[in-house]
């Protein structure tokens, strides 16, 4: 730019000017949009604070409570700060986004702790953004924002590594004084390549800066060889030339054009639930090899759900599948005489429910009142209609509150129990503890006038707490080692379902109680009968198997890392396709490797976890340094990984991973500042769309850098090899001119690589191996595409040049045709106009051949039976693209018919029969391109399939690829065939 307004050259000069201040200027709005974005995604989740002040409660946002606040608090609301409690009711808060633990925290507001308890254990505070799932609670604000427990991980999380370099020292901490210097040079050097933007960013990036400062000095080269060629003179004509070479070999339009794509993606991805907070994972999303995913609320529904209840004396009773957990009225209910044991059910088969059983022989027996009765009063859910009838509401605990929807299916709701003439009365309640695993409450039936023990937990705690059950109706028969051993093999086969079990019980309590008395709770939790079992599952959302399955597609491995039991995790991942169906077929020590407990992953040692066939695909009891641990294991095997997670303990795994990816409903606002991306919807089938959106950009990038260029050699090539035709003073004459260089480089880049840049997905991109971002978009096949396309074209221009100048013409050159037209520079002129349209278009129809890197342009949709329109179709369909080559397309006929501006500007003249001339290289640059096209595919599909040269299938990929891809070997294609026709008849 300083060296065209130094010779006044305003026309070049003020167009790079004005690229210049587009990359700055749609460079930050896109950043501000982003950030505005992010911005009101917090806003919307930013929770409210019922607070005392003046003598009122009143209701303010989080950010305005202050240290002194009294704040009252209640099931279902989000603590707003650090709050030290001074009354407590049956007060328990889910502490997981700060612990850990997924149990809720029971909290003792008159309990006292020493100063160093951890946080984990006061349990006479509630902790900023944990919420209350029990109960009610009053307390006083001691701590808010960056001061609370939650604050401080916050704060560590956004401390930066220095800058400087540190010195290499010796064990007793000296130095010599080189190690200083070489310190000193080294942070240099990191400052230099930051500036230069050669080490930071993402692998995109940092090709894209080197590829700048490459082509920079290839411009100056290029600069330099016309002043060479042309003995170093210093006029204007010479040093413009210099200049506009060095231009074309600049890709003037590529920052903007790829600014604005990615904004266009992180547009689109808004409506696909996915908020992009750094531009920098769309090129990172391309690559992913590996998600490593939480189960419950991304994998699954996040809500409970009561799917089978065993009563020894009846059988097992089966709620059919519903997409309405809290709707008692929705589905139906059978019941089967035999145990689940029994029944050998599976998890397909255990689906196919029979016809629902009359309500008669579901609810005329003791057995189901007795197991109802403690299913609903040893509850503290509440679910009820809306007023309104919009639907069912529930409010308290996920587990209590499916309990209580599989009580409210036979009408036996707790709300209805406990109001009316001869309602049941809660007379003492026994919270869960952690360490009797049980709860249980005392009630006072009215209508009788007896008082009943209800009790509910664990099945192994509740089984030794029993000393009877019911075997056959009005038959109680006594609890032995043999009967519990039964109870635990049908807990069994239920947990193999991925249900996880709870035990019931209860007993008629005789003793008397006495106002203001304590009750032991020992007395009161023993000599009980067994009732039943309840079996509850996290149903996984129906757009999950989905979604696995197209990642293994996508050549992506899906590992999940869950809090939950093994027996449980282990039938979702089943469930959704995460482990293979025919895990038999695998070597033990693979199976072995596919499915892990914390405990066990993390006992091994690097070398020993670097030593398994494959990393596991499912963890279970998932601690937050398990995932730390998982993602430096995938990082040591060259793999690419994504990692989900909500809470501030996820943050640390969410900043290791590659890309980190926070859920936006339930998500703390750490875990979302220290994340990627952002699910606004927290489901696994949004990640697919965003993976599938960044491949979708990471190809479109490819092309239009392709495309870019490739032009951009075209043109170098033609004008330097255009050096050679020189005049009789010794000046060479140019191909091309000054202008019509910037004309193309304006006209046939910026506009349809935009173009490219919002082209729809190709049918097959969730169908490739992920990209590998080592290479980025310089693949091997691109490098050669580049160089092929460029010299096709320049080959072209330049014959296009020399049939006007010498085939058809006397091949005289004129005197000072650079800078004026006259009648000895007819023929120069008419040779360059030829040349400007014949580089013009192919310029412009390249950009319609890079839609498809590999198919034919006029055979873009193979499958299609529209043979000889389809490609009309296709041209259509990007509207932008479209219109963008038409226009460049039209707009050169004004630059070379319009007096004035084709003599004096463009340096060149109106053409007649030279279109011929045009129109035969067009058609021989589409037979080029279309013959380099179909070598590539028959290359492709004899040697590389849809991998890419050079592309090495790993070992993971060997194993998996068999039991994951669509092409199984023809002995399982059998076996899936019999199971179909079997479950056909």
């Amino acid at each position: 730019m300083a060296v065209s307004f130094g010779i006044k050259s305003w026309i070049e000069g003020g167009v790079i000017a004005v690229v210049i201040i587009l990359n700055i200027v749609v460079g930050f709005f896109q950043e501000f949009s982003a950030e505005k974005t992010m911005d009101s995604l917090r806003s919307l989740s930013s929770p409210t604070a019922n607070t005392v002040r003046d003598g009122r409660t009143i209701s303010i946002p989080t950010a305005q409570v202050v240290p002194g606040d009294m704040v009252e608090m209640k099931t279902g609301d989000t603590i707003p700060a650090d709050i030290r409690l001074i009354e407590a009711v049956n007060f328990e808060t889910d502490e997981a986004l700060l612990t850990g633990e997924s149990l809720p925290v029971r909290k003792n507001a008159d309990a006292v702790f020493s100063v160093d308890t951890g946080p984990g254990d006061r349990l006479n505070v509630a902790y900023s953004s944990s919420t209350v799932t029990k109960g009610r609670a009053r307390g006083i604000v001691y701590a808010t924002g960056m001061y609370t427990e939650i604050g401080s991980i916050a704060s560590a999380l956004r401390k930066k590594d220095s800058k400087v370099r540190p010195v290499k020292r010796k064990p007793d901490g000296t130095a010599k004084p080189h190690r200083y210097a070489q310190a000193y040079t080294l942070t240099l050097t990191d400052a230099v390549g930051r500036f230069l933007g050669v080490n930071v960013g993402t692998p995109l990036q940092k090709k894209l800066s080197r590829l700048a400062i490459l082509l920079f000095g290839v411009a100056i080269v290029c600069a330099v060889i016309v002043l060479g060629a042309n003995s170093f003179r210093s006029d204007q004509e010479v040093i413009i030339y210099a200049v506009a070479t060095g231009l074309s070999m600049i890709p003037a339009s590529l920052i903007v054009v790829l600014t604005i794509t990615m904004a266009a993606g992180t547009k689109r991805m808004v409506e696909r639930h996915v908020i992009v907070r750094n531009l920098k994972s769309l090129e990172a999303l391309g690559g992913i090899t590996d998600i490593c995913s939480d189960k419950t609320g991304t994998l699954t529904q996040g809500k409970m759900v009561a799917k089978k209840a065993w009563i020894p004396s009846r059988g097992t009773y089966s709620v059919s599948v519903t997409k309405e957990p809290f709707n008692p009225t929705a589905g139906f209910v059978t019941l089967d005489p035999r145990a689940p044991k029994d029944m050998q059910l599976s998890r397909t088969d255990e689906e196919k429910t029979g016809e629902p059983a009359p309500a008669s022989e579901l609810l005329d027996n003791q057995e189901i009142k007795d197991f109802l009765s403690v299913a609903s009063l040893a509850n503290l859910a509440i679910v009820h209609e809306a007023h309104d009838g919009s639907g069912w509401l529930a409010r308290g605990d996920p587990t209590e509150i499916a309990i209580q929807v599989f009580a409210s299916r036979f009408d036996m709701n707790r709300a209805k129990l406990t109001h009316g003439d001869n309602a049941w009365m809660q007379i003492a309640e026994f919270p869960f503890d952690s360490d009797v695993k049980k709860m249980s409450v005392i009630f006072h039936d009215k209508a009788t006038d007896k008082k009943w023990v209800f009790s509910k937990g664990a099945v192994e705690r509740v089984i030794h707490s029993c000393t009877s059950f019911v075997r056959q109706a009005d038959e109680t028969s006594e609890m032995t080692d043999e009967v519990r051993g039964e109870i635990l093999e049908q807990m069994e086969s239920l947990a193999a379902l991925g249900l996880r079990v709870l035990a019931l019980a209860s007993r008629e309590y005789t003793d008397d109680i006495h106002e203001g008395e304590d009750i032991d709770r020992s007395t009161v939790e023993c000599n009980l009968t067994f009732r039943g079992l309840i079996g509850l599952y996290d149903p996984p959302r129906p757009e999950s198997a989905p979604a696995v399955r197209k990642c293994h597609e996508a050549g992506i491995q899906v590992h999940m890392l869950t809090g939950d039991h093994p027996g449980t995790a282990r039938a979702i991942a089943f469930e959704v396709g995460i482990l293979p169906s025919r895990m038999e077929r695998l070597s033990k020590d693979v199976a072995d490797a596919m499915v892990m407990t914390a405990s066990q992953f993390d006992k091994l040692s690097e070398e020993e976890i670097d030593k398994l066939p494959v990393l596991p695909l499912v963890i279970a009891r998932c601690a937050p340094n398990t995932k730390v641990r998982m993602i430096e294991a995938l990082h040591r095997r060259k793999k690419f990984c994504a990692m989900t997670g909500d809470g501030v303990n996820d943050s640390p795994a969410l900043r290791r991973a590659d890309v980190g990816i926070a859920m936006g409903e339930t998500g703390s606002d750490v875990a979302k500042s220290a994340s990627d991306i952002v699910l606004t919807d927290d489901n696994f089938a949004s990640i697919v769309a965003a993976i599938e959106e960044g491949r979708r950009m990471f190809d479109n990038i490819q092309k239009f850098i392709l495309h870019l260029l490739a032009e951009n050699i075209a043109q170098a090539s033609t004008l330097l090899i255009g050096l050679a035709f020189k005049d009789a003073s010794g000046i060479s004459v140019f191909p091309l001119a000054p202008v019509e260089i910037i004309w193309i480089i304006m006209i046939t880049s910026g506009m349809p690589d935009m173009g490219l840049g919002f082209e729809i997905a190709a049918p097959d991109i969730l169908e490739r191996p992920p990209h590998n971002l080592k290479r980025g978009v310089f693949t091997l096949e691109v490098m050669l595409d580049m160089l092929v396309y460029g010299v096709w074209v320049a080959v072209l221009c330049l014959a296009s040049f020399l049939l006007v100048l010498k085939g058809f013409g006397n091949g005289q050159l004129g005197q000072n045709c650079n800078n004026e037209y006259s009648a000895d520079c007819e023929l120069v002129f008419r040779a360059r106009a030829t040349t400007f349209a014949c580089l013009t278009w192919f310029a412009l129809f390249l950009a319609w051949e890079m839609v498809d890197m590999r198919r034919s342009f006029f055979r873009m949709q193979p499958h299609s039976n529209r043979y000889f329109t389809q490609w009309a179709i296709d041209v259509w369909r990007n509207r932008f693209l479209f219109w963008a080559i038409i226009a460049g397309f039209v707009t050169i006929f004004p630059t070379l018919y319009v007096p004035v501006i084709n003599h004096k500007v463009f340096k060149h003249t109106g053409i007649s029969w030279e279109w011929a001339i045009v129109f035969i290289a067009t058609f021989l640059f589409f037979v080029g391109v279309e013959a380099w096209k179909w070598g590539k595919r028959v290359y492709f599909r004899r040697y590389g399939a849809k991998r890419a040269p050079g592309d090495d299938q790993d070992v993971e990929d060997k194993i998996f690829g068999h039991y994951f891809s669509r092409s199984v070997t023809e002995e399982v294609k059998a076996d899936e065939q019999k199971s179909f026709n079997k479950e056909a008849e």
